[in-house]
């Protein structure tokens, strides 16, 4: 057993802030504490040593956003929205229009239900906070989700995206559970109209008994439908958001992912997120159910046939130099990706008549990113020439003739669509760790660049949202479920 460093964490009972070390133990990374009044805490961080170690090569520290909203006063967490200690720009803004649902789920912390009030942004605070993100400096945030609870319950769910394309939002997704779009092709055709980009569709497996598990429900049929009439609709851009529970679906990546190949028209990623453990739980049974990035990558590879090797994932942060390289050249400060580097990992994957292909067997990644770096540098100094050469000869290091088109439009355009022809080209295969209390480290929270924005005018990292500030950000807005039932005279889970 040897530490590998200090940090901060908070105490899943409290949630305080205190002292935690993250340490080396038999081959895995696990991260302990102690809280005065609640006393000790070990929890697995991730589960394999070496990979722990790889990532952090591709360490990228960003310079964060130069007008936060809040004052660094009380310390990291509780300063959230966003304070001078953060790190990075918001490189996906959420937020969430309703917290109604029309499921239950066992596994949802955000539904009116389990929370027993609603919690339901007017019309101009929804405006309010498309116009507070656009504020953010030296990047705007460009790429938006309208989650919940279920967003599609809110009928004037396609206002919003129109409001948010004529604000300058590039990127609307919408983060559904297909039940609004298996009953209708037209509210497909609606939501794409309007200017959504992607469909964040909530998919757990193959099996009835894996939405059994975790939605409660057989929701097998309904998703295969929602998927049909996107297709119908002229969708070519679904993501499938995969809940990843231990013993329960993790044995079905390789189907999800050869699911994904085969509706690769429709289909451009695959997010796994191994699920967060909400609430007070045994030491034993978190480590039952807990599952981590590297299980996640060891299992694809089993599950392929090692068609994908764990070695094929690379951290977010891999890509910073790309962003540093175009900036420079072209004068403009682009979105960079500056997420800690064990948040999370992911890969391309070619389809190529009907066989996957990991991007990484056309390029060699490693020594790209080093030349995109040396770039960015050149570049930063005033010789844009030379870094101009340096670009073009980074195409040495990948190897597929189509891919190089794309690949290059990327660094010379530097915009949203050649962007996305690179990513029409693909499926991204990724897998995102959300914190919770038991394994929460301060040092990815202050790196985190996925954040909400709430009716108050702050932005709140995701884990931070999901593990301390949501209850008191809602309950400020919220109405009990009974006075809000007599109000509108509908259930909860029905249009309003």
């Amino acid at each position: 057993m040897k530490d590998i460093k200090p940090t901060r964490s908070i105490c899943p009972e409290c949630l305080k802030a205190v002292d935690a070390t993250i340490y080396e133990d038999g081959g895995k990374v696990f991260i302990k504490k102690d809280c005065s009044e609640h006393g000790h805490f070990n929890e697995l961080y991730w589960s394999d040593y070496d990979q722990y170690v790889r990532a952090e090569k591709y360490r990228f520290d960003g310079d964060g956003i130069a007008n936060p909203r809040t004052e660094k006063k009380n310390g990291c967490p509780n300063d959230c929205g966003i304070c001078p200690e953060h790190k990075s720009h918001t490189a996906l803004a959420i937020i969430d229009v309703t917290n109604r649902c029309n499921l239950t789920c066992p596994v949802c912390f955000a539904n009116a239900a389990a929370a027993g009030y609603v919690y339901e942004p007017t019309k101009e605070q929804i405006i309010g906070m498309l116009e507070n993100l656009r504020a953010n400096k030296p990047v705007a945030a460009t790429a938006l989700q309208f989650s919940g609870g279920e967003p599609t319950i809110r009928k004037d769910l396609p206002d919003f995206v129109r409001k948010a394309k004529e604000l300058g939002f590039d990127h609307i997704e919408v983060n559904t559970n297909g039940l609004r779009l298996s009953q209708s092709v037209e509210y497909c055709r609606q939501l794409k109209d309007a200017g959504v980009s992607t469909i964040y569709l909530q998919f757990d497996g193959l099996t009835p008994e894996v939405f059994k598990f975790i939605r409660g429900v057989d929701l097998l049929e309904i998703k295969m439908k929602a998927l049909e009439n996107l297709r119908e609709a002229g969708w070519n851009s679904v993501v499938l958001v995969v809940t990843l529970v231990k013993g329960v679906n993790d044995g079905q990546l390789g189907d999800i992912i050869n699911f994904a190949a085969k509706n690769f028209d429709v289909i451009r990623c695959i997010n796994v997120q191994p699920v967060s453990l909400c609430g007070r739980l045994p030491q034993k049974d978190r480590e039952n159910m807990r599952i981590t990035i590297p299980d996640f990558m060891k299992a694809v590879e089993e599950q392929t046939a090692g068609t994908i090797k764990a070695s094929d994932f690379y951290p977010v942060p891999t890509v910073v130099p790309v962003s540093k390289a175009v900036g420079a050249l072209k004068d403009k400060r682009y979105l960079e990706f500056t997420a800690h580097p064990h948040c999370g990992m992911a890969t391309y994957l070619l389809i190529e008549d009907g066989k996957i292909v990991p991007i990484t067997r056309y390029g060699d990644i490693e020594k790209f990113v080093k030349v995109l770096n040396k770039v960015y540098l050149t570049a930063s100094k005033g010789s844009k020439t030379k870094a101009k050469l340096q670009l073009i000869s980074s195409m040495r290091h990948v190897k597929f003739g189509f891919l190089r088109k794309y690949v290059l439009g990327v660094l010379l355009n530097g915009d949203y669509k050649s962007l996305g022809d690179l990513q029409r080209q693909s499926i991204l295969l990724s897998s995102m760790h959300f914190m919770d209390p038991y394994n929460f480290d301060l040092e990815r929270v202050q790196r985190c660049l996925i954040h909400y924005a709430v009716p108050d005018g702050r932005i709140i990292p995701f884990c931070t949202m999901n593990s301390i500030h949501r209850v008191e950000v809602e309950k400020k807005l919220g109405v009990p479920l009974k006075d809000w039932k007599a109000q509108h005279k509908v259930e909860i889970s029905q249009p309003q």
